[in-house]
């Protein structure tokens, strides 16, 4: 075919202008002919048989050519981008400027481009120093009374409720005399010494027997989700249900060994050795975010297509519901409670979506520059990996996962990741250098894992 005329045009799009002779239309006009045939028999012949003249009077002539025109479109524009090493995303505008059969076919095709890195940074210098700090004592009490909290005992009481105590409570909640939507509550579990989401609202359960009712009223926080009753005065009725007094194991040799360890000492250990590790984990987070971050700031890169933004956007605002979600929380109740609307909260987010996309793009280019790359057998070893964590009777994750397109989307994740550790040689100092054979673990900092044309 014919090589397209190609202008680039502002917004980072770029124009290809087609024309097709019929001599070269005519393999996707036999194709059509054959499909047209097909999916509607024609008397006399077996099903994608019959002739053009055939065809042409059971479906008319255009109805052929524009069957054709799809698949025209679609291999012209792909042996273009080929040709001209065009780095397009999204899906194309295609416009039709001329369609007349037996004449040349003539298209017009629109598409967002990548976008690239004009003038990198120099990613051979050191330019974080990676530091962790040491885990204090009172860490590591902290995370043994967690660890007493999980095995405390709840004993039935009817003595009165002290600070320490768990009262389980019927609950309603009235303002201005009128119940609260979802105000009322069976069942209601209040440990007295953790803050109520209400101020106030344990310190009023002291003292409260088996069987007693009580009324209060109390103000709901200034921050409150629910706008009609931040800062207003509820008026609360309870009634003590039960009471438990909570027992908690000792801090001896004896709860060490209920969790697998010789003594106290061992204990303690095993705890420092876990938060430290937890601590360098963050500390290893913030060194790369903060390399990447002054890496892009020091890159020029090309316009970012409005279509990569928007999607981006749309990626991250689906990250943070999943979030909010997890924790319990409605969507809608958590853009109330930061006063914000949907559209306010897009728009807020575009700086940090153009963010990500230019460290994507950034370490995209530094993978190229560096030649990484990314073996069948190394992809292989992670897809059994993968494998091994989806049960057997899930057929359809499973065959997701072997499936060359899924293969092609970890083969760039796990390319990006080994530019990352490049990177992080030789960009961050003293970064520790455990756990490096592992080099396509979960990449951390801006989505790096974006990708446009692979």
């Amino acid at each position: 075919m014919n090589q397209p005329t190609i202008e680039k045009l502002s917004g980072s799009k770029v124009k290809l202008q087609f024309t097709v002779t019929p001599e070269e239309a005519q393999p996707y006009i036999d194709e059509a002919v054959k499909a047209l045939s097909a999916s509607k028999p024609i008397a006399g012949f077996r099903p994608g048989k019959a002739p053009y003249a055939e065809v042409i009077k059971a479906f008319g002539e255009m109805t052929i050519w524009e069957s054709a025109l799809e698949r025209i479109v679609r291999a012209s524009y792909m042996r273009a981008i080929l040709d001209h090493d065009l780095d397009t995303v999204g899906s194309p505008e295609i416009q039709v400027d001329k369609l007349t059969p037996g004449a040349d076919i003539q298209f017009t095709v629109t598409a967002p481009i990548a976008p690239t890195v004009e003038k990198i940074a120099d990613y051979e210098k050191e330019r974080v120093d990676f530091q962790s700090r040491t885990i204090e004592e009172k860490e590591i009490d902290a995370a043994l009374s967690d660890l007493q909290k999980m095995q405390r005992k709840e004993v039935a009481s009817t003595e009165p409720a002290t600070k320490e105590d768990l009262v389980v409570i019927d609950l309603d909640m009235k303002r201005d005399h009128v119940a609260l939507e979802d105000g009322a509550a069976k069942g209601y579990r209040v440990y007295l010494a953790e803050e109520h989401y209400i101020p106030g609202f344990a310190e009023k359960l002291i003292g409260i027997k088996e069987g007693e009712e009580r009324t209060f009223t109390l103000p709901f926080p200034e921050g409150h989700f629910q706008k009609h009753l931040a800062g207003k005065d509820v008026d609360f009725t309870v009634k003590a249900a039960q009471i438990y007094k909570l027992e908690f194991p000792a801090r001896d040799d004896a709860f060490a060994k209920s969790l697998g360890q010789e003594n106290m000492g061992a204990l303690r250990n095993i705890i420092k050795e876990n938060l430290s590790l937890e601590e360098e984990a963050r500390s290893k987070e913030k060194s790369e975010i903060k390399l990447l971050e002054e890496l892009v700031d020091e890159t020029t890169f090309s316009e970012i297509p409005e279509l990569l933004i928007n999607e981006e956007v749309r990626k991250m605002l689906n990250e943070l519901e999943h979030t909010i979600t997890e924790r319990g929380m409605k969507f809608e109740e958590y853009l109330m409670s930061i006063k914000k609307t949907m559209d306010e909260l897009r728009l807020e987010f575009v700086p940090q979506a153009m963010r990500r996309i230019r460290a994507a793009t950034l370490i995209k280019e530094i993978a190229k520059r560096e030649k990484t790359a990314v073996t069948d057998a190394e992809v292989d070893m992670e897809v059994d990996h993968i494998l091994q964590g989806i049960p057997e009777k899930d057929t359809e994750t499973r065959e997701r996962v072997i499936s060359p397109e899924y293969r092609e989307y970890l083969a760039i994740m796990m390319r990006n990741q080994k530019a990352i550790v490049l990177l992080r040689e030789k960009g961050i100092k003293n970064y520790p250098k455990r756990e490096e054979s592992s080099e396509h673990e979960p990449v951390h900092g801006p989505d790096c894992d974006h990708e446009h044309d692979d």
